[in-house]
């Protein structure tokens, strides 16, 4: 089976734009999450799936000057995009991942796709934030080609068009949805990019653990913060997936 990884991004976000290309420890924060991509066991490509806005020249240039795939869509239209670029590059299994997730761990992302792949009999679409378990920051949706066909020819509002995902959570009877959940709920622990103090901690996160080729995970960032609790202090009180659940509510008033 061919297992596509397509990371989401581009440079107009709204709450903090061009966070994607922000640097940490000389490197793009983009760069550093795909690299990491890199060590999972079970994608066989990585692919970045920007927008063709003149703004996301940036993100198409990154790709090429280091090589990575990249595939440019609709800049509103993010289902569709991830379409185009799940039949493009003619992927069996959708692994889906955004791009401001600069400490996702391979090791959780191929724990959701096994799961994926251990029921894809049973399952649609398997992801670890149906209820989350995980830090925020490590969040992995998998999914069939033929489920991301059916949302895209089938979703209709504004949100499923431009999030992929709640088209398939909005149809419980036409896709079979399964869970991922660690066993100790880390849940509260904040480890994606929305805001400079979110930044602020994945650049210090990054200093204390970093070393070019050296990959570090999940369990070697919750013992630094194990040994620092203080690190925590820097993004604490941000509500998780607070600008989906502004969206939504925006949308339903």
């Amino acid at each position: 089976m061919n297992i596509v990884c397509i990371i989401q991004a581009r440079m107009g976000a709204t709450r903090f734009p061009n966070k994607v290309l922000s640097d940490i420890e000389g490197k793009p924060m983009l760069v550093h999450q795909i690299e990491r991509l890199f060590n999972s066991k079970l994608i066989d490509w990585v692919v970045v799936a920007t927008s063709t806005s003149k703004n996301d020249d940036k993100i198409k240039d990154l790709c090429a000057e280091n090589h990575f795939a990249c595939f440019r869509g609709s800049e509103d239209d993010v289902l569709n995009r991830y379409f185009e670029t799940a039949k493009l590059y003619c992927a069996d299994v959708i692994v889906r991942v955004t791009g401001d997730c600069p400490l996702i761990c391979p090791e959780v992302t191929d724990k959701v796709i096994q799961h994926y792949l251990d029921n894809r009999k049973e399952y649609d679409y398997v992801s670890n934030t149906i209820k989350p378990t995980y830090p925020d920051g490590l969040c992995t949706d998998v999914f069939s080609y033929r489920a991301l066909v059916q949302s895209n020819n089938n979703a209709t509002t504004k949100l499923e068009r431009e999030h992929v995902i709640p088209y398939m959570k909005n149809h419980p009877e036409m896709f079979k949805i399964g869970s991922v959940e660690n066993a100790v709920d880390f849940s509260q622990l904040r480890w994606t990019v929305d805001y400079e103090r979110d930044l602020e901690f994945v650049r210090a996160i990054y200093k204390k653990l970093y070393k070019p080729n050296n990959y570090f995970g999940f369990k070697e960032i919750l013992k630094l913060l194990e040994e620092q609790p203080e690190l925590m202090n820097i993004n604490r009180g941000i509500e998780r997936d607070e600008g989906y659940y502004k969206e939504l509510k925006k949308l339903k008033n």
